[in-house]
């Protein structure tokens, strides 16, 4: 019998402490208030890129409360993401009536002004936003970032490295710096920097989201410092995953040119022309490729046209007179090399006096 009850008396109290928890937990939930609820989905939808959606629900939520100041930072957001930065500015607007000088404010006013191409209203919201990081002591790499991005516009690329080295303290691995310190390097002409800066941004990336540019810039640094092979590899990996254009496939041929694979390059000209047959380059970097093949009328055809489309076009002259030389036309080619020589190609001076002496007149 003591037993039973005293059993009992133990089922009653776990009855009664699940009852009073339970209890709580209700009272707890019911205590949120709906538009906190809702605030809460919206974030949800923000963290799965459902832009759209989150716009829409943020967009009841303020109008039933003007005030709520996280919502309207979050529609700020929102509104960036989706590229409508003429209400992202509205929305910021609103936020700093509310709580004015904030940093979250200033920094997101700063990227909407920079994307919106709002550049000198941009570096007052960054510099405001960097006064109240440092007052705060908040550290947040990406206020860098963006800093130096400006200053690269600018021009200020010793600056713009600065503000990349600061970002880079406070994360070290920031791939997307790394990618910027290239560009700066790439305007700099620091070329051997930048296959450095790309080929680390590359080793760090994630493979499911490779900022290709990192190759794009690689390819164009590689040619210049003559490491035409490596160029065409990185070519090929650009293309490849973004596509081509006219610009693109016009760099990848002259770094076949140079390895001397003129069918391949030919190939990609061809296609450039389709994209625009009014571009001069690719009549004569294809003109130089027949050449290669010893097609030499098709190769005279070429740079023909493109020295009509650019009657200026020296590298045209230059190219034709090497065409001329190869069919033994030494009188067209010197006038070829002359007229290059007239419009201050350097190289086009030395074959002068190399070929030409006769025709040199004193």
């Amino acid at each position: 019998m003591f037993v039973i009850i005293k059993n009992r008396y133990i089922y009653l109290l776990f009855c009664l402490f699940y009852f009073t928890t339970h209890q709580s937990q209700v009272i707890q939930t019911d205590s949120i208030p709906k538009h906190v609820k809702e605030y809460n989905k919206a974030l949800t939808l923000i963290d799965s890129s459902k832009y759209e959606q989150a716009s829409k629900l943020l967009k009841k939520i303020i109008k039933k409360n003007p005030d709520f100041f996280d919502a309207i930072i979050k529609q700020a957001f929102v509104k960036i993401e989706l590229k409508d930065y003429d209400g992202a500015e509205k929305e910021l607007e609103k936020a700093t009536k509310i709580k004015p000088l904030f940093y979250e404010t200033e920094k997101l006013k700063g990227i909407n002004y920079y994307l919106n191409n709002k550049f000198s209203k941009c570096k007052v919201a960054f510099d405001t936003a960097l006064y109240l990081a440092v007052e705060d002591k908040i550290d947040d790499p990406e206020i860098y970032y963006y800093r130096a991005r400006l200053m690269l516009i600018g021009k200020n690329y010793i600056k713009a490295l600065e503000a990349c080295e600061s970002a880079i303290d406070l994360k070290p691995i920031y791939v997307n710096v790394m990618t910027l310190k290239a560009e700066i390097r790439f305007e700099m002409k620091n070329y051997n920097h930048v296959i450095f800066e790309t080929s680390e941004a590359i080793k760090n990336s994630n493979e499911k989201n490779i900022n290709y540019l990192n190759y794009k810039l690689s390819a164009k640094s590689k040619f210049e410092i003559k490491d035409f092979q490596g160029a065409l590899n990185d070519w090929n990996v650009y293309i490849g995953n973004m596509g081509s254009n006219e610009e693109n496939l016009i760099s990848r041929a002259a770094a076949k040119i140079n390895i001397s694979d003129y069918s391949g390059a030919i190939s990609d000209l061809d296609t450039a022309i389709n994209f625009n047959s009014k571009n001069p380059v690719s009549y004569c970097y294809r003109g130089v490729a027949k050449g290669g093949i010893k097609n030499y009328s098709a190769a005279l055809k070429d740079l023909d046209f493109s020295i009509k489309l650019k009657f200026n076009y020296s590298t045209a002259y230059l190219n034709r007179a090497a065409i001329r030389m190869a069919l033994k036309d030494k009188h067209g080619a010197c006038d070829d090399l002359e007229k290059a020589d007239g419009l201050g190609n350097e190289m086009a001076l030395r074959l002068v006096e190399k070929y030409c002496k006769d025709k040199i007149k004193h």
